[in-house]
């Protein structure tokens, strides 16, 4: 009997691996994927009106990025001291400020060349795809750290250059929130994205 379980848990084991091993490699189509419709919407030249280019980027870059977990990663212990209302309010406005920060910067592409190295596994359900944005005379290392969530790979950090967003954002927040209260906070990110 204790062989039978054995065996059994041996299986178990080598499924999950299997398993686990199978959908790192749709990390890396996932990011890869969005990446390129991206790419596509801000290259194309019938594309002229700005704001119809955001809508459609934006539309793409929410698919792949869980704004939930970036959220409670950017406020790391703090998270625990904002009131239900408050964590989705945060995860919100946070989406928001992100959008806006980095929309002019994604529309600001001129033909660079994007291109995917590995996958690094970080945990069970983690995984880092590396990728390079190569110009005329440099190269940017961009690394993507998504969860596995629901079944689905999503975006919680970015890493550019060795600067994280996640840690990036996390200092600030620690700062204004050594000052203020989590509604306070708040107050600050509705005026950024008003």
């Amino acid at each position: 009997m204790r062989r039978r379980w054995r065996k059994f848990g041996v299986l178990l084991f080598a499924l999950m691996t299997v398993s686990a091993s199978a959908m790192a490699g749709e990390a890396l189509r996932a990011i890869e994927a969005h990446v390129n419709r991206v790419l596509e919407v801000v290259d194309n030249p019938a594309l002229k009106d700005k704001a119809v280019k955001e809508e459609k980027v934006q539309s793409i870059v929410d698919e792949i990025f869980n704004y939930a977990e970036l959220s409670k990663r950017a406020l790391a212990i703090h998270w625990q001291s904002f009131s239900p209302e408050q964590q989705k309010e945060f995860t919100h406005l946070f989406g928001k400020l992100l959008r806006q920060v980095y929309m002019d910067r994604i529309l600001a592409h001129t033909n660079e060349k994007v291109v995917f190295g590995k996958e690094t596994r970080l945990s069970e359900n983690r995984i880092e795809v590396e990728s390079e944005i190569l110009m005329p005379t440099k190269s940017i290392p961009v690394r993507y750290r998504m969860i596995l969530q629901k079944g689905q790979w999503k975006i919680y950090d970015v890493v550019v250059e060795g600067v994280s967003l996640v840690q990036n954002y996390r200092s600030q927040f620690r700062g204004i929130l050594s000052k203020e209260t989590p509604e306070g906070l708040l107050r600050i990110l509705r005026q950024k994205v008003a």
